[in-house]
């Protein structure tokens, strides 16, 4: 019998890397707080999530010639309006993206403590326990 790690460890894989891509993004933000006329940037979690669990379908290429499905974060990029606006065009704020970025590794370590249990179920599973 085959272990399917697709199945096994089910949607955490694709948050896990979501959840990377945004504190890339949160990050981004933070180092760019003072350069003039930065657009503070995040993603769309919920919309990015939906499409890529869309993509996890696997699509058959009938056609040599067709294009092969991709994942894109840029299209759920989005800017955030600022409370306060600054007079250099930033709208970065720092306290916002630094709760942002700490609400993200925590929902990050979640993802990765879920995709332990997984494993360690998986291993439980394998040993026959």
């Amino acid at each position: 019998m085959t272990i399917n790690f697709d199945s096994a460890l089910g949607i955490h894989p694709q948050v896990l890397a979501l959840r990377e891509k945004r504190g890339e993004m949160l990050a981004a933000n933070m180092a760019n707080a003072d350069t003039p006329g930065y657009k503070a940037r995040d993603l769309d979690f919920k919309s990015v999530l939906k499409q890529n669990m869309q993509l996890a379908q696997p699509m058959e290429r009938t056609q040599a010639n067709h294009f092969a499905t991709q994942r894109s974060f840029e299209a759920h990029t989005m800017y955030r309006n600022p409370t306060q606006a600054s007079l250099d065009g930033n709208t970065v704020e720092a306290n916002v993206e630094q709760a942002k970025y700490a609400e993200n590794a925590v929902e990050y370590q979640a993802s990765l403590q879920f995709i332990g249990s997984k494993f360690s179920g998986l291993m439980m599973a394998l040993r026959g326990q």
